[in-house]
């Protein structure tokens, strides 16, 4: 009988590990960048990380799957998992990609980009440590649209830049995907603030 009823705070603890993961990730792939040094070894962990990600977003779609009575709606518990873990799987996509593009240096704006992306995630994990309380999240979220507009911005000034006939072919090729794909992790982030959203619109 007590099964059918766990205790609520068991997601919320499975929610903070997902989001200070996200954080992590974020801030690796930022060293990663800004160091530019065992590039090989630094993709490793963060795809280690992102392991350790999908073991923590299994466990919350187990326990969503034996769960009777939920603290949040069904279809939120899964769209906050879910958008959580593809944030930790696109940046880890980059860092791979940094590697198998043999990329030389880090442009100023990708490091902006990263930097962007890392303020994201840590306003992810204040926005997820509130969560049960349902405390201030609107800011949070709000915080994290701004910031994708910001990276948007970059990724479409440094994209026209790529196509003006100064760069070399394969510098083109490189860095349209990495910056596309800094710029998906943003997006994906912002899903993250819009599945937040759409937990407090349900809470009032």
């Amino acid at each position: 009988m007590f099964q059918l009823f766990p205790r609520e705070e068991d997601f919320f603890v499975l929610f903070r590990k997902q989001a200070a993961l996200v954080r992590e990730s974020s801030d690796m792939l930022y060293q990663m960048m800004d160091s530019f040094d065992r590039l090989e070894e630094r993709a490793k962990e963060l795809k280690d990380l992102e392991h350790r990600a999908d073991l923590v977003t299994h466990e919350i779609f187990e326990r969503l799957n034996r769960t009777f009575i939920t603290p949040l709606e069904r279809e939120d518990i899964h769209a906050l998992a879910s958008n959580l873990d593809d944030v930790i799987d696109a940046i880890e996509a980059i860092g791979s990609r940094l590697l198998l593009f043999q990329v030389r240096n880090p442009t100023a704006e990708a490091l902006r980009m990263a930097a962007i992306l890392m303020e994201c995630t840590r306003q992810i994990e204040q926005a997820v440590d509130n969560l049960k309380r349902m405390n201030n999240l609107m800011s949070f979220t709000i915080e994290i649209n701004r910031l994708e507009n910001e990276s948007d911005a970059i990724n479409r000034n440094v994209t026209a830049d790529l196509f003006s006939g100064r760069h070399d072919v394969l510098d083109v090729l490189r860095w349209k995907e990495i910056y596309g794909r800094l710029e998906a992790a943003a997006d994906k982030c912002e899903d993250v603030a819009n599945a937040i959203e759409s937990i407090v619109v349900k809470s009032r």
